[in-house]
């Protein structure tokens, strides 16, 4: 029995387009678009019709650096892939890409599989795995070749966190090297991890313990230095580099120089920095906990760098690196020294009414939004045109959104498994109403309609703006 769905009246956003029209859906994917109100969408038949007057029709957000269930400085991040996966299609994005773990002293492979028994037949909406390499040897380079041809196609590395996940130089470059040879995409935290730990030493050593100072040993400049040296590893290899959660403009502007040189280097940043700053980090009480991330919230005047990148197309992507912890019994395990507080912000349900606020605001255009939100990590993650657009043949992970809705965002009403909210009382306008995931309804007119297990995993081919 084939499913048909009509949604009628809304204006189709993509990164591309801008058209008012009518969507046909069959058997989970987009079978045909037209022009609202001529012959063509008219002859549309469906079952199921979705009345979008007045509403956006988006696809729905790719978010390409999720950490669901890490583990993380003697604690786990606090959203399952239930949990998070839900509370992602609350906010309107149908596809995630997290991070499987390899663990020092294990292979590749243990690390996927185990993320793979976390994810199966939780998730409420579709999702891929990138691979953090934590050990590089023969065995590891071997292992990345295979993991390619599976769809598990772009690696994270550390420049940061000695004694956890870190590379040295050495084991960067192989990993490149390989990368080169096989296709994979090698995703790079950019921090000086061994001069921040002196920095931290030295901070602890005064009595500097409150979070603000997190945000103050993890300096611009280390961020600038190693996504300097990230770029020209990569430059060295032969190997395309995209570098994670960019936070600094003296970073921004590395990666400006780099792609001014023609090379394959890409940038993600996230809403975090981009709303927040080191006022947060400051907040009196332990409250700036809240607030603590790597690479850190960094003083207001970084933003305006950030969303100038956005518009020149000097970053590409916005994610979210989604990693939460419960300020009760998490964050609190820093109190007394900033460096025992677990990294990571939550925000999967936030990015897409964030980035529509930054539409409102002038930031970006409404192409622009779904262009960083939606299609560009699909493409960069080698999903599109399946996943990130509205066209024929692609799944339909279609959003219905509400552009003049208003909201105040709360730890009260949001869905994250989380005790705070980091953007509490912030006020946005712009609500996701409706979502559906390959045509099913997740989300229907503000009522949670989907389920574990839904959403089922996706394997990935490289990255696209290489082929």
């Amino acid at each position: 029995m084939s499913s048909r769905t009509v949604i009628r009246g809304g204006l189709v956003i993509t990164a591309s387009d801008e058209i008012h029209a009518d969507v046909l859906i069959e058997d989970g994917r987009v079978a045909a678009l037209a022009a609202s109100g001529t012959p063509a969408a008219e002859a549309f038949a469906a079952e199921r019709t979705i009345d979008a007057t007045g509403k956006y029709v988006i696809p729905g957000g790719v978010d390409a650096h999720t950490h669901m269930e890490l583990p993380f400085g003697g604690t786990f991040a606090s959203d399952t892939f239930e949990t998070g996966t839900r509370a992602a299609a609350w906010g309107g994005t149908t596809t995630i890409v997290d991070f499987a773990v390899q663990s020092v002293g294990h292979s590749l492979r243990e690390g996927l599989d185990a993320w793979h028994a976390k994810a199966e037949v939780n998730c409420a909406i579709d999702y891929g795995f990138h691979m953090i390499v934590s050990d590089v040897n023969q065995e590891t380079l071997k292992e990345m070749d295979l993991l390619v041809e599976e769809g598990v196609t772009s690696f994270k590395q550390f420049m940061a966190y000695p004694g956890v996940f870190y590379s040295d130089d050495g084991q960067i470059l192989r990993a490149m090297q390989r990368s080169a040879e096989n296709g994979g995409l090698i995703m790079m935290h950019a921090e000086n991890g061994i001069a921040i730990d002196v920095l931290v030493e030295q901070a602890l050593a005064r009595g500097e313990t409150d979070p603000r100072y997190h945000g103050e040993v993890r300096k611009a400049l280390l961020e600038a230095e190693a996504t300097h040296r990230a770029i020209r590893l990569a430059q060295v290899a032969g190997a395309p580099l995209y570098v994670v959660h960019v936070s600094a403009m003296e970073a921004v502007a590395e990666l400006a120089r780099a792609r001014d040189e023609g090379l394959n280097v890409f940038g993600e940043t996230c809403p975090q920095y981009l709303f927040l700053s080191t006022d947060n980090l400051a907040e009196p009480d332990f409250e700036g906990s809240k607030y603590v991330c790597s690479t850190p919230l960094r003083p207001k005047e970084h933003q305006a760098k950030l969303w100038q990148g956005l518009r020149t197309n000097d970053l590409q992507v916005v994610s979210t690196d989604h990693c939460p912890f419960c300020f009760v019994g998490q964050k609190e395990l820093g109190r007394g020294d900033f460096s025992k507080i677990p990294n990571g912000l939550p925000g999967v349900e936030n990015r897409m009414d964030l980035l529509h606020q930054a539409v409102v605001d002038g930031h970006i255009s409404r192409r622009r939004w779904i262009e960083i939100a939606c299609a560009t990590p699909a493409r960069m993650f080698g999903m599109y045109p399946k996943k990130g657009t509205i066209a024929p043949g692609a799944d339909a992970d279609i959003v219905i959104y509400d552009p003049n809705a208003e909201q105040v965002m709360s730890a009260e009403t949001h869905h994250m498994n989380v005790d705070y909210s980091a953007y509490e009382g912030k006020r946005t306008t712009g609500r996701v109403e409706t979502v559906l995931s390959r045509g099913e309804p997740v989300i229907t007119e503000r009522e949670y309609t989907g389920r574990a297990g839904h959403g089922v995993y996706t394997p990935r081919s490289t990255c696209q703006y290489l082929n």
